[in-house]
Protein backbone atom coordinates (compact mmCIF):
# COMPACT_ATOMS: atom_id res chain seq x y z
CA UNK A 1 0.00 0.00 0.00
CA UNK A 2 2.97 2.30 0.62
CA UNK A 3 4.16 1.63 -2.93
CA UNK A 4 0.70 2.35 -4.36
CA UNK A 5 0.43 5.55 -2.35
CA UNK A 6 3.86 6.83 -3.50
CA UNK A 7 3.12 6.06 -7.15
CA UNK A 8 -0.31 7.71 -7.01
CA UNK A 9 0.94 10.67 -4.95
CA UNK A 10 -1.62 10.12 -2.16
CA UNK A 11 -1.64 8.97 1.45
CA UNK A 12 -1.85 5.33 2.52
CA UNK A 13 -5.21 6.06 4.12
CA UNK A 14 -6.55 7.26 0.76
CA UNK A 15 -5.45 3.98 -0.84
CA UNK A 16 -7.24 2.14 1.95
CA UNK A 17 -10.45 4.10 1.36
CA UNK A 18 -10.34 3.31 -2.37
CA UNK A 19 -9.77 -0.38 -1.73
CA UNK A 20 -12.37 -0.77 1.02
CA UNK A 21 -14.95 1.84 0.04
CA UNK A 22 -14.86 3.30 3.54
CA UNK A 23 -14.95 6.97 2.44
CA UNK A 24 -15.83 8.87 -0.72
CA UNK A 25 -12.69 9.70 -2.73
CA UNK A 26 -12.38 12.30 -5.53
CA UNK A 27 -12.82 10.58 -8.92
CA UNK A 28 -9.47 11.74 -10.35
CA UNK A 29 -7.71 10.57 -7.16
CA UNK A 30 -9.48 7.22 -7.35
CA UNK A 31 -8.35 6.78 -10.95
CA UNK A 32 -4.70 7.53 -10.01
CA UNK A 33 -4.88 4.97 -7.20
CA UNK A 34 -6.47 2.31 -9.43
CA UNK A 35 -3.87 2.95 -12.15
CA UNK A 36 -1.07 2.55 -9.62
CA UNK A 37 -2.61 -0.69 -8.33
CA UNK A 38 -2.70 -2.08 -11.87
CA UNK A 39 0.84 -0.95 -12.73
CA UNK A 40 2.52 -2.55 -9.73
CA UNK A 41 0.22 -5.59 -9.51
CA UNK A 42 -0.85 -4.92 -5.94
CA UNK A 43 -3.21 -7.42 -4.24
CA UNK A 44 -4.66 -7.09 -0.77
CA UNK A 45 -3.24 -9.40 1.90
CA UNK A 46 -6.42 -11.25 2.78
CA UNK A 47 -4.63 -13.48 5.30
CA UNK A 48 -3.34 -10.47 7.25
CA UNK A 49 -6.76 -8.84 7.20
CA UNK A 50 -8.36 -12.07 8.40
CA UNK A 51 -5.94 -12.34 11.31
CA UNK A 52 -6.68 -8.77 12.32
CA UNK A 53 -10.45 -9.17 12.01
CA UNK A 54 -10.69 -12.68 13.46
CA UNK A 55 -12.65 -13.80 10.35
CA UNK A 56 -11.47 -15.51 7.17
CA UNK A 57 -14.75 -15.09 5.26
CA UNK A 58 -14.49 -18.72 4.22
CA UNK A 59 -16.71 -21.74 4.87
CA UNK A 60 -15.78 -25.40 4.56
CA UNK A 61 -17.98 -28.09 3.05
CA UNK A 62 -17.24 -31.77 3.59
CA UNK A 63 -19.40 -33.97 1.38
CA UNK A 64 -19.20 -36.99 -0.89
CA UNK A 65 -19.37 -34.67 -3.86
CA UNK A 66 -18.79 -36.80 -6.89
CA UNK A 67 -20.56 -40.13 -6.27
CA UNK A 68 -24.16 -38.96 -6.54
CA UNK A 69 -25.76 -36.35 -8.87
CA UNK A 70 -27.86 -35.12 -5.95
CA UNK A 71 -24.77 -34.10 -3.99
CA UNK A 72 -23.41 -32.23 -7.00
CA UNK A 73 -26.58 -30.13 -7.12
CA UNK A 74 -26.37 -29.56 -3.37
CA UNK A 75 -22.77 -28.34 -3.64
CA UNK A 76 -23.78 -25.91 -6.40
CA UNK A 77 -26.62 -24.50 -4.30
CA UNK A 78 -24.48 -24.05 -1.18
CA UNK A 79 -21.64 -22.38 -3.11
CA UNK A 80 -24.03 -19.94 -4.80
CA UNK A 81 -25.61 -18.98 -1.46
CA UNK A 82 -22.24 -18.46 0.23
CA UNK A 83 -20.96 -16.43 -2.71
CA UNK A 84 -24.01 -14.15 -2.47
CA UNK A 85 -23.12 -13.66 1.21
CA UNK A 86 -19.56 -12.62 0.30
CA UNK A 87 -17.96 -15.88 1.47
CA UNK A 88 -15.63 -18.31 -0.30
CA UNK A 89 -16.30 -22.05 -0.04
CA UNK A 90 -13.60 -24.68 0.43
CA UNK A 91 -14.83 -28.09 -0.76
CA UNK A 92 -13.47 -31.41 0.45
CA UNK A 93 -14.70 -34.79 -0.84
CA UNK A 94 -15.17 -37.23 2.03
CA UNK A 95 -15.78 -40.21 -0.28
CA UNK A 96 -18.31 -41.31 2.36
CA UNK A 97 -15.37 -42.60 4.41
CA UNK A 98 -14.85 -41.35 7.97
CA UNK A 99 -11.04 -41.39 7.73
CA UNK A 100 -11.13 -39.31 4.55
CA UNK A 101 -13.73 -37.06 6.13
CA UNK A 102 -11.48 -36.46 9.14
CA UNK A 103 -8.58 -35.43 6.86
CA UNK A 104 -10.87 -33.01 5.04
CA UNK A 105 -12.19 -31.51 8.27
CA UNK A 106 -8.70 -31.18 9.80
CA UNK A 107 -7.58 -29.33 6.67
CA UNK A 108 -10.56 -26.97 6.88
CA UNK A 109 -9.95 -26.30 10.57
CA UNK A 110 -6.25 -25.61 9.85
CA UNK A 111 -7.43 -22.91 7.43
CA UNK A 112 -9.53 -21.38 10.21
CA UNK A 113 -12.75 -21.36 8.22
CA UNK A 114 -15.56 -19.38 9.83
CA UNK A 115 -17.91 -22.36 9.75
CA UNK A 116 -18.32 -25.88 8.39
CA UNK A 117 -21.15 -27.77 6.70
CA UNK A 118 -20.85 -31.57 6.79
CA UNK A 119 -22.78 -34.40 5.15
CA UNK A 120 -21.47 -36.89 7.71
CA UNK A 121 -20.03 -40.29 6.87
CA UNK A 122 -20.86 -43.33 8.99
CA UNK A 123 -19.05 -42.98 12.32
CA UNK A 124 -18.70 -39.19 12.12
CA UNK A 125 -20.31 -38.74 15.55
CA UNK A 126 -17.33 -40.52 17.15
CA UNK A 127 -14.57 -38.96 15.05
CA UNK A 128 -15.19 -35.94 12.86
CA UNK A 129 -17.87 -34.07 14.79
CA UNK A 130 -15.99 -33.97 18.15
CA UNK A 131 -12.95 -32.56 16.32
CA UNK A 132 -15.07 -29.67 15.01
CA UNK A 133 -17.02 -28.94 18.19
CA UNK A 134 -13.81 -28.93 20.25
CA UNK A 135 -12.66 -25.85 18.32
CA UNK A 136 -15.97 -24.01 18.72
CA UNK A 137 -16.29 -23.66 14.95
CA UNK A 138 -19.94 -23.17 13.89
CA UNK A 139 -21.27 -26.41 12.39
CA UNK A 140 -24.32 -27.52 10.41
CA UNK A 141 -25.02 -31.10 9.35
CA UNK A 142 -26.77 -31.58 6.03
CA UNK A 143 -28.60 -34.53 4.48
CA UNK A 144 -27.79 -37.02 7.27
CA UNK A 145 -28.77 -36.74 10.92
CA UNK A 146 -26.65 -37.63 13.95
CA UNK A 147 -27.39 -37.78 17.67
CA UNK A 148 -25.23 -34.73 18.38
CA UNK A 149 -25.99 -31.22 19.62
CA UNK A 150 -25.71 -29.06 16.50
CA UNK A 151 -27.92 -27.60 13.77
CA UNK A 152 -29.08 -30.18 11.22
CA UNK A 153 -31.14 -30.09 8.03
CA UNK A 154 -32.14 -33.04 5.89
CA UNK A 155 -34.89 -34.37 3.65
CA UNK A 156 -37.97 -36.21 4.90
CA UNK A 157 -36.89 -39.81 4.39
CA UNK A 158 -39.12 -42.39 6.04
CA UNK A 159 -42.52 -41.11 4.96
CA UNK A 160 -41.31 -40.50 1.39
CA UNK A 161 -39.94 -44.05 1.05
CA UNK A 162 -43.12 -45.44 2.60
CA UNK A 163 -45.20 -43.56 0.04
CA UNK A 164 -43.14 -44.92 -2.88
CA UNK A 165 -43.53 -48.49 -1.62
CA UNK A 166 -47.21 -47.98 -0.86
CA UNK A 167 -47.74 -46.82 -4.44
CA UNK A 168 -46.36 -50.13 -5.73
CA UNK A 169 -48.53 -52.07 -3.28
CA UNK A 170 -51.60 -50.21 -4.50
CA UNK A 171 -50.74 -51.35 -8.02
CA UNK A 172 -50.90 -54.95 -6.85
CA UNK A 173 -47.21 -55.71 -6.35
CA UNK A 174 -46.25 -57.97 -3.46
CA UNK A 175 -42.70 -59.04 -4.36
CA UNK A 176 -41.06 -55.62 -4.07
CA UNK A 177 -37.28 -55.48 -3.87
CA UNK A 178 -35.56 -52.56 -2.16
CA UNK A 179 -32.06 -51.30 -2.97
CA UNK A 180 -30.90 -49.59 0.22
CA UNK A 181 -27.88 -47.38 0.84
CA UNK A 182 -24.75 -47.28 2.96
CA UNK A 183 -25.10 -49.07 6.28
CA UNK A 184 -24.96 -46.76 9.31
CA UNK A 185 -26.13 -43.60 7.48
CA UNK A 186 -29.33 -42.11 8.89
CA UNK A 187 -30.84 -41.53 5.45
CA UNK A 188 -30.35 -45.22 4.58
CA UNK A 189 -31.87 -46.35 7.86
CA UNK A 190 -34.87 -44.03 7.61
CA UNK A 191 -35.66 -44.84 3.98
CA UNK A 192 -35.47 -48.56 4.58
CA UNK A 193 -37.75 -48.09 7.60
CA UNK A 194 -40.30 -46.47 5.27
CA UNK A 195 -40.19 -49.47 2.92
CA UNK A 196 -40.51 -51.87 5.85
CA UNK A 197 -43.42 -49.96 7.38
CA UNK A 198 -45.38 -49.95 4.11
CA UNK A 199 -45.14 -53.74 3.86
CA UNK A 200 -45.95 -54.40 7.51
CA UNK A 201 -48.97 -52.06 7.33
CA UNK A 202 -50.32 -54.41 4.64
CA UNK A 203 -49.61 -57.46 6.80
CA UNK A 204 -46.69 -58.57 4.61
CA UNK A 205 -43.49 -60.09 5.96
CA UNK A 206 -40.10 -58.75 4.90
CA UNK A 207 -38.39 -61.17 2.52
CA UNK A 208 -34.60 -60.97 3.17
CA UNK A 209 -33.96 -62.09 -0.42
CA UNK A 210 -35.59 -58.89 -1.64
CA UNK A 211 -33.53 -56.57 0.59
CA UNK A 212 -30.51 -55.56 -1.49
CA UNK A 213 -27.54 -53.69 -0.02
CA UNK A 214 -26.65 -51.26 -2.79
CA UNK A 215 -24.07 -49.35 -0.69
CA UNK A 216 -25.17 -46.10 -2.40
CA UNK A 217 -23.03 -47.23 -5.35
CA UNK A 218 -23.81 -47.62 -9.05
CA UNK A 219 -21.67 -50.73 -9.40
CA UNK A 220 -22.85 -52.47 -6.22
CA UNK A 221 -26.51 -51.77 -7.00
CA UNK A 222 -26.06 -53.08 -10.54
CA UNK A 223 -24.54 -56.30 -9.22
CA UNK A 224 -27.28 -56.80 -6.61
CA UNK A 225 -30.12 -56.20 -9.06
CA UNK A 226 -28.53 -58.50 -11.65
CA UNK A 227 -28.46 -61.24 -9.01
CA UNK A 228 -32.01 -60.85 -7.72
CA UNK A 229 -33.51 -60.57 -11.20
CA UNK A 230 -31.70 -63.72 -12.30
CA UNK A 231 -33.37 -65.80 -9.58
CA UNK A 232 -36.85 -67.28 -9.55
CA UNK A 233 -39.30 -66.08 -8.53
CA UNK A 234 -38.00 -62.62 -9.23
CA UNK A 235 -39.49 -59.38 -7.87
CA UNK A 236 -42.19 -57.66 -9.87
CA UNK A 237 -41.12 -54.19 -8.63
CA UNK A 238 -38.05 -52.40 -7.31
CA UNK A 239 -37.71 -49.30 -5.15
CA UNK A 240 -34.26 -47.67 -5.15
CA UNK A 241 -33.16 -45.36 -2.37
CA UNK A 242 -30.83 -42.88 -4.11
CA UNK A 243 -29.75 -41.69 -7.56
CA UNK A 244 -26.57 -43.74 -7.80
CA UNK A 245 -28.42 -46.96 -7.03
CA UNK A 246 -31.16 -46.03 -9.51
CA UNK A 247 -28.54 -45.74 -12.24
CA UNK A 248 -27.03 -49.09 -11.23
CA UNK A 249 -30.46 -50.73 -11.24
CA UNK A 250 -31.27 -49.33 -14.67
CA UNK A 251 -27.98 -50.68 -16.01
CA UNK A 252 -28.73 -54.12 -14.58
CA UNK A 253 -32.23 -54.30 -16.04
CA UNK A 254 -31.02 -53.12 -19.40
CA UNK A 255 -28.21 -55.68 -19.32
CA UNK A 256 -30.77 -58.43 -18.72
CA UNK A 257 -32.98 -57.16 -21.51
CA UNK A 258 -35.87 -56.47 -19.15
CA UNK A 259 -38.33 -53.69 -19.84
CA UNK A 260 -39.68 -51.13 -17.37
CA UNK A 261 -42.49 -51.34 -16.37
CA UNK A 262 -43.41 -54.32 -18.58
CA UNK A 263 -41.14 -56.83 -16.84
CA UNK A 264 -40.56 -54.96 -13.60
CA UNK A 265 -41.88 -51.69 -12.15
CA UNK A 266 -39.36 -49.17 -10.79
CA UNK A 267 -39.72 -46.21 -8.43
CA UNK A 268 -36.90 -44.24 -6.86
CA UNK A 269 -36.05 -41.93 -4.01
CA UNK A 270 -34.20 -38.92 -5.49
CA UNK A 271 -35.00 -37.41 -8.82
CA UNK A 272 -32.85 -36.37 -11.77
CA UNK A 273 -32.99 -33.02 -13.51
CA UNK A 274 -33.28 -34.99 -16.75
CA UNK A 275 -35.76 -37.66 -15.56
CA UNK A 276 -38.29 -36.64 -18.19
CA UNK A 277 -35.78 -37.63 -20.88
CA UNK A 278 -35.88 -41.28 -19.80
CA UNK A 279 -38.27 -43.73 -21.38
CA UNK A 280 -40.02 -44.77 -19.31
CA UNK A 281 -40.05 -41.60 -17.28
CA UNK A 282 -39.08 -42.29 -13.67
CA UNK A 283 -41.62 -42.14 -10.84
CA UNK A 284 -39.67 -40.56 -7.99
CA UNK A 285 -39.68 -38.67 -4.71
CA UNK A 286 -37.63 -35.54 -5.38
CA UNK A 287 -35.60 -33.81 -2.71
CA UNK A 288 -35.80 -30.01 -2.55
CA UNK A 289 -32.10 -29.34 -3.04
CA UNK A 290 -32.46 -25.55 -3.06
CA UNK A 291 -34.30 -25.49 0.28
CA UNK A 292 -31.86 -27.97 1.83
CA UNK A 293 -28.81 -25.98 0.76
CA UNK A 294 -30.19 -22.53 1.54
CA UNK A 295 -31.46 -23.62 4.96
CA UNK A 296 -28.04 -25.03 5.88
CA UNK A 297 -26.32 -21.82 4.79
CA UNK A 298 -28.82 -19.61 6.62
CA UNK A 299 -28.36 -21.55 9.87
CA UNK A 300 -24.57 -21.47 9.55
CA UNK A 301 -24.49 -17.72 8.87
CA UNK A 302 -26.64 -17.16 11.95
CA UNK A 303 -24.18 -19.16 14.06
CA UNK A 304 -21.22 -17.30 12.58
CA UNK A 305 -23.04 -14.06 13.39
CA UNK A 306 -23.27 -15.04 17.06
CA UNK A 307 -26.59 -16.87 17.42
CA UNK A 308 -26.43 -19.08 20.51
CA UNK A 309 -29.90 -20.65 20.62
CA UNK A 310 -30.66 -24.34 21.02
CA UNK A 311 -29.63 -26.67 18.17
CA UNK A 312 -32.26 -26.89 15.44
CA UNK A 313 -33.28 -29.92 13.37
CA UNK A 314 -35.23 -29.29 10.18
CA UNK A 315 -36.81 -31.87 7.84
CA UNK A 316 -37.54 -30.69 4.30
CA UNK A 317 -40.47 -32.44 2.53
CA UNK A 318 -39.95 -34.23 -0.78
CA UNK A 319 -42.18 -33.99 -3.87
CA UNK A 320 -43.73 -37.08 -5.46
CA UNK A 321 -43.37 -37.07 -9.25
CA UNK A 322 -45.83 -39.57 -10.69
CA UNK A 323 -44.54 -40.68 -14.09
CA UNK A 324 -44.79 -44.06 -15.82
CA UNK A 325 -41.90 -46.31 -14.68
CA UNK A 326 -44.28 -47.58 -11.97
CA UNK A 327 -46.61 -48.95 -14.63
CA UNK A 328 -49.49 -46.51 -14.52
CA UNK A 329 -50.43 -43.37 -16.39
CA UNK A 330 -48.59 -40.27 -15.07
CA UNK A 331 -50.74 -37.92 -12.98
Amino acid sequence: MDDVARRAGVSVSTVSHVLNGTRKVNESTRERVETAITEIGYRRNVVARSLAAGRTHTVGLSISAFTNPYFGSLVHTIEAMLSDAGLVMFLGDSHDDVASERRVVDSLLDRQVDGIIVAPAAGAERNTIPAITATGTPLVLIDRALDVACDQVGPENEESARHLTEHLLELGHRRIAVVRGIDGISSSVERYAGYERALRDRGLEIDPDLVLDGASSVDVAEREVLAVMSRSPRPTAIVTMNNSMTIGSLKALRGLGLSIPGDVALVCYDDFEWSDLFEPRLTASAQDVVTLGSTAVDMLLERIGGYTGEPRRIHVPTTFHHRNSCGCTPA
